[in-house]
C-alpha cells in the first residue's frame, strides 16, 4: 500500500493536468505584457506633447540658420530735442521715402512714426509725450533717456512667437502694449527685455503681436531693405542674451561689433535704398 502511494506521487501531471496551469500562466503574462504596453504608449504621448509645449525653448537656445524662431521686426530712432515731426522730416530727406503717423501708444507716453521696410521690419521714429505715465514705463524711461542724450537710434526689436520661454528666462512678466491709429484701430502685443534695454543698450528687446495680420505693421510693404546693423557692445553679450550665436548676422542681416568697452548700443543702420546704400 506504501509502495503504490509513493509511485502515483512519482508520476508526472498528465497534459490535462498541465493545462489549465499553462494557460493561467499565459492569460497572465499577455495581460502584464499588455499593461506595459499600454503605460509605455502613455507616456510616448505625454513626452512627445512635452516636446511640442517647449519646442520654442529648443528654437531659442539652439543655434541655427534661421536663428530659431526669431525675427528682427524693427529699429526704433529716439527723436532728438527738435521733436518728431523734424526728426522724421530729416530722416525721408535722407532714405527718400514717406513715414506713416503711426498714432500714440498710451501705456507707454511716447507716439511715432513708421517707415515700412522690406522683408517684414519697419523703422519707427519715436518721442515721448509730456505724460505722467511715461515717468513710470521703462519703455517711455528708455526713449526719454535717449531723446535728452541728444536722440539717435534706440533699438533693435527682435519678434517671437511665444513670450514664455523668455519670461522663464529673464525671471519677469511680459507687459502689454498697445497703439492707436490715427484712424481709431489699435494695435495690440506684449513685450519684455525694456529693462535690460536701459541698463545695457546694445541688447535688443522682444515683442509678440497679438492684432490680426491686416494691422501688423508687417502688412505694409516697404521697398527699403536694412542689411547691416553696426553695434557697439559685445557679440558674446548679445549672444548670451538672445541664446543664439549671432555673431556676424541674425535673420538675414549682417550684425558688425565694435567698442565693446565703450558706449554700448546700436551705432548705425546701412539700408538699400533705390538710390543706393544709406548709412544713418
Amino acid at each position: 500500500m506504501r509502495v503504490s502511494v509513493i509511485l502515483r506521487a512519482a508520476h508526472p501531471p498528465t497534459c490535462r493536468q498541465l493545462l489549465p496551469a499553462i494557460h493561467t500562466h499565459t492569460i497572465g503574462n499577455i495581460f502584464r505584457i499588455a499593461a506595459i504596453a499600454y503605460h509605455a504608449f502613455a507616456f510616448t504621448l505625454v513626452f512627445v506633447h512635452w516636446l511640442e509645449s517647449r519646442a520654442l525653448d529648443f528654437a531659442i537656445a539652439t543655434p541655427n540658420d534661421n536663428n530659431g524662431r526669431m525675427h528682427l521686426d524693427h529699429l526704433t530712432f529716439a527723436a532728438g530735442p527738435a521733436g518728431l515731426d523734424a526728426e522724421t522730416k530729416k530722416l525721408e530727406g535722407l532714405l527718400g521715402e514717406h513715414f506713416r503717423d503711426g498714432g500714440v501708444h498710451p501705456r507707454f507716453g511716447t507716439k511715432n512714426r513708421i517707415l515700412p521696410l522690406a522683408d517684414d521690419r519697419y523703422l519707427e521714429v519715436v518721442e515721448v509725450l509730456a505724460h505722467p505715465v511715461a515717468e513710470k514705463a521703462p519703455f517711455g524711461q528708455a526713449v526719454r533717456q535717449r531723446s535728452e542724450e541728444g536722440g539717435g537710434w534706440m533699438s533693435w526689436v527682435i519678434s517671437v512667437d511665444d513670450l514664455a520661454p523668455l519670461e522663464a528666462r529673464l525671471d519677469r512678466k511680459s507687459v502689454e502694449g498697445s497703439r492707436q491709429f490715427p484712424d481709431g484701430r489699435w494695435l495690440h502685443w506684449h513685450q519684455i527685455g525694456i529693462k535690460g534695454l536701459l541698463n545695457d543698450p546694445q541688447l535688443p528687446y522682444f515683442i509678440h503681436w497679438e492684432s490680426e495680420p491686416d494691422v501688423l505693421p508687417s502688412a505694409l510693404k516697404g521697398d527699403i531693405k536694412l542689411v547691416e546693423l553696426d553695434i557697439a557692445g559685445s557679440a558674446e553679450r548679445v549672444s548670451d542674451w538672445l541664446g543664439v550665436d549671432v555673431h556676424s548676422e541674425f535673420d538675414g542681416v549682417k550684425l558688425t561689433f565694435n567698442s565693446p568697452n565703450g558706449h554700448p548700443g546700436v551705432a548705425s543702420a546701412i539700408f538699400e535704398t533705390p538710390n543706393g546704400q544709406l548709412k544713418l
